[in-house]
């Protein structure tokens, strides 16, 4: 599509656009001086569902009349309640409904996966990760390497762009990977880097990671709900994710795992266990011996956090009357490539400032990611202050991120309109 540079065009867009209308079922914060904030931070927190509120107060009143019956009365008992996002679930990340389990929150099931999946020997220890990768998993790795009685240092490599590049190049994962060989354990990166919004070809990791004898997961915080994703057909080993971001399920709301169903009858494998893993044809028998669930249900510690997994239930159900992930795809394409066209409408010197997120589409989801090389936080206030909801990483990177749920091609058209004024660049150099 050929973008123009016009408030018209922008209203063009939003009047063509399939998904127009579920901007509606969302909260959508006030701006500082009145009327509806711009809200492009979808990649820290999703907005309300307006549906959120209803689905938990159904929960408060089956607590209310029911109370403990509400395991196994109602109109979704709880005790069964974490299998009714299952579908929904698998469908997002592109997995089997026996692969996935939504539970706890994003790092605790981190943990709970490299248990399994990350068991070095003396000769095979070694963690491959992307360098810069959001601290929760450097901190999960570092402690679950010292675990095994390793330094830090020694066990875990970290992928470093080339010098004068902000990505990584998939051939220098995969050279990387050869290169470790038979000491790499396991390989654990972003499916999507939240500092440079860069999407990994996983498919691709995950036969390199194999090839050598490692195993292969991802932390899809910035990826689920935010692209197609095909965990089984790729392959991967094991992945987790939050909800709370491209999934608009709450702040700190629950997560979800997917351990692929090649593990599934393997009993033996290690993990930490809990009475909600076990068996549940044998769970109330309350015996001695752990035998777990088939699929990712046997990861299970606990029962399920049923208030927030009844707002994820709520959010999900937006996510597939909307068309899936396919369909999100196709509208989040045009909003990212409509605010990069606006932004290189403004002509700045990359001395200035730099989109270190790829230019493409392919290599990215609804995220851009601004270097601001000279006042990038004067630039990130001002933007604040008129009413734009975005998203400060230090130490000079202004995070974009328009969300095809909620977000539309004017707020994308104001935002760079407002990005022009901060920049002190007159707003009518974007029309010429």
């Amino acid at each position: 599509m050929t973008f123009e540079p016009t408030l018209d065009f922008a209203r063009q867009l939003d009047a063509q656009d399939p998904l127009r209308d579920f901007r509606n079922q969302f909260y959508i914060p006030p701006a500082p001086h009145g009327g509806d904030s711009i809200y492009l931070c979808g990649n820290s927190l999703g907005l309300q569902p307006r549906t959120a509120r209803a689905a938990a107060e159904q929960e408060f009143t089956a607590w209310e009349q029911m109370a403990v019956e509400g395991h196994f009365n109602g109109d979704s008992p709880w005790m069964h309640y974490h299998e009714t996002l299952a579908d929904a679930t698998a469908r997002v990340v592109g997995a089997r409904p026996l692969e996935v389990v939504v539970m706890n929150t994003l790092t605790v099931n981190l943990h709970l996966l490299l248990i399994s999946f990350y068991r070095p020997t003396a000769t095979r220890y070694k963690v491959l990760m992307e360098g810069g990768a959001f601290p929760s998993d450097q901190y999960a790795l570092e402690s679950q390497v010292k675990l095994h009685g390793f330094a830090p240092d020694e066990a875990i490599v970290e992928l470093q762009p080339r010098e004068g590049e902000y990505t990584l190049r998939t051939e220098d994962i995969e050279a990387k990977i050869r290169e470790l060989g038979d000491s790499l354990a396991t390989v654990i990166m972003g499916g999507i880097n939240y500092y440079t919004g860069q999407v990994y070809d996983m498919a691709a990791i995950t036969r390199a990671g194999h090839a050598v004898g490692a195993t292969v997961g991802f932390d899809l915080a910035h990826a689920a709900g935010n692209i197609p994703l095909h965990l089984h057909d790729w392959d991967v080993d094991y992945a987790c994710w939050c909800t709370y971001k491209y999934l608009n399920s709450g702040p700190g709301g629950t997560s979800g795992v997917f351990v692929h169903e090649r593990f599934a009858y393997q009993p033996d494998l290690l993990r930490l266990a809990g009475w909600w893993g076990h068996d549940a044809s044998e769970r109330f028998k309350m015996r001695k011996g752990f035998r777990p669930m088939v699929g990712a249900a046997g990861w299970q510690l606990s029962n399920g956090q049923i208030l927030p997994m009844a707002v994820h239930r709520a959010a999900l159900d937006i996510v597939e009357a909307a068309g899936g992930m396919e369909a999100l795809r196709r509208k989040s394409e045009l909003l990212t490539g409509y605010l990069e066209f606006l932004i290189q409408r403004l002509e700045l010197p990359a001395s200035v400032l730099e989109i270190i997120t790829p230019a493409d589409p392919a290599a990215r989801g609804c995220q851009l990611s601004l270097l601001v090389h000279q006042n990038g936080r004067r630039v990130f206030d001002e933007l604040s202050e008129a009413g734009v909801v975005a998203d400060w990483r230090e130490p000079n990177v202004i995070r974009l991120a328009p969300v095809p749920l909620y977000n539309s091609f004017q707020d994308v058209y104001r935002a760079a309109e407002l990005l022009t004024k901060a920049f002190l660049v007159k707003a009518d150099d974007l029309k010429n």
